[in-house]
Order: C-alpha cells, then sequence, then structure tokens
C-alpha cells in the first residue's frame, strides 16, 4: 500500500508540473490522438539513436545510449499528456483510448527493438537476450490487463507497469552516460568468464535484466489476480 501510494503521489506531482504545458496545448487546439503520434515518433527516434550508434559508433561509446535516454524520457512526457489532455478537454473517447493503447504497445516494442540491435552489434548477445524476455514480458502485462478486462475483471495491479518501464530504462541510460563521464572505463573481470562480469554499461543493462524477471512476473501476478476474483 505503501508503495502504491507513494506512486500515486509522484504521478500526482509529475501532472501538476505538465499543467502549464496542457494549458498550452488547449489553446492551440491540438487533439489527444495527435500527441500520442508525436509521442511515438519521438520514441521511433529515440531507437533510431541506438541503431546510428550500433552502426557508426564504437564499442564502449556512451554518447548513444545516453541520448537515447534523454529522448525516450521526453517520449515518456508525450505519454502522459495524452490522456491528461483528453481529461482536460472532454475529449475521451472508446477509440481513442484504444488507439493510446495500441500505439503504447508499438513503441515499447520499437524501443526494445533498438536496445537489442545496439547490444547485438557490441556483442552483449546475453543482455541482448535479456532485452527481448523483458519486451516478452512487457507486452504479457497489457495484454493480461486488457484480456482480463474484457472480461469484466479490473486488472491494474503490479509493480512493473509501463510507466515503470520506460522510466527505468530512460534513467539507467542516463545514468550510464553520467556515471562513465565521471568514473572514466571500467571493469570486473573474472577468470572463468568470456566477458566482463560488471562493465560501464552494465549500469544500462542490469536494469534490462531486472525487467525481463520483474515484467514477467507482473504478467502472472496480474494472472493470478484474476484468478481469484474470477
Amino acid at each position: 500500500m505503501m508503495k502504491s501510494n507513494t506512486w500515486e503521489y509522484i504521478k500526482k506531482s509529475a501532472y501538476g508540473l505538465l499543467n502549464p504545458i496542457i494549458k498550452f496545448l488547449i489553446k492551440t487546439g491540438v487533439r489527444p490522438n495527435g500527441i500520442t503520434i508525436i509521442g511515438f515518433v519521438i520514441t521511433i527516434a529515440s531507437a533510431i539513436v541506438l541503431v546510428v550508434g550500433a552502426e557508426y559508433g564504437v564499442r564502449g561509446e556512451t554518447k548513444y545510449i545516453t541520448w537515447f535516454g534523454i529522448v525516450l524520457l521526453l517520449a515518456g512526457v508525450f505519454d502522459m499528456l495524452d490522456g491528461q489532455l483528453a481529461r482536460k478537454t472532454n475529449q475521451m473517447t472508446q477509440f481513442g483510448a484504444l488507439f493510446d493503447s495500441v500505439i503504447d504497445r508499438y513503441s515499447e516494442m520499437v524501443m526494445f527493438f533498438g536496445i537489442a540491435y545496439y547490444l547485438v552489434a557490441y556483442h552483449y548477445f546475453l543482455s541482448s537476450v535479456f532485452a527481448f524476455i523483458a519486451m516478452i514480458g512487457s507486452i504479457m502485462v497489457s495484454y493480461v490487463r486488457a484480456r482480463a478486462e474484457g472480461l469484466g475483471v479490473d486488472c491494474k495491479i503490479g509493480i512493473m507497469q509501463r510507466p515503470e518501464r520506460v522510466l527505468t530504462i530512460g534513467i539507467s541510460a542516463i545514468l550510464y552516460g553520467v556515471v562513465s563521464h565521471f568514473t572514466g572505463t571500467f571493469k570486473v573481470l573474472v577468470d572463468w568468464l568470456p566477458f566482463p562480469l560488471i562493465e560501464n554499461i552494465t549500469i544500462f543493462t542490469f536494469p534490462i535484466f531486472l525487467l525481463a524477471i520483474l515484467t514477467n512476473y507482473t504478467a502472472f501476478q496480474r494472472l493470478n489476480h484474476c484468478r481469484m476474483k474470477m
């Protein structure tokens, strides 16, 4: 309960900070679906940053992942704006809710595509596998809720919902760049491992490993919740 109340407080505070932007958007007459599309385009841009980094960067270079995190969090802001704008302007529709959910799923798949592309390009194979597993878990978290609510069961529980996923990846990407800037390159080697146990990019990849576990846990948590309610 404490975690839920804390997260609700954080969300309300964030929405409060966004109120001036929402008021400006209301004046422009832009529609909520338009904001959703803009957020999706920015998410695509974040993935392109990683693809460019994979093709033209070098292993251990931090700037591409750092900029990916910045652009991804910007996309997350637009993801918060569309729903608020719809509520403030009485433009909430069933299609709008469906459209937002569909675009959210596409956004997550595009985001994980960019991450996996970058990790594979620089031979972080194990981390790319965890990114793929995290993508599966993310989609299943949303699917279980959608299917459950289609059957008349409220299913909003879980420790790793979409806002948490985006924040985890975006913040860890930025931290990777910031920490590396101050510490320089570091590696912890173990004789029997063919790769470093810990290195700079672990700041980015370890949260992805946690996502791979926690998203799938959340999906089963929701499934069990529905089992108890049905």
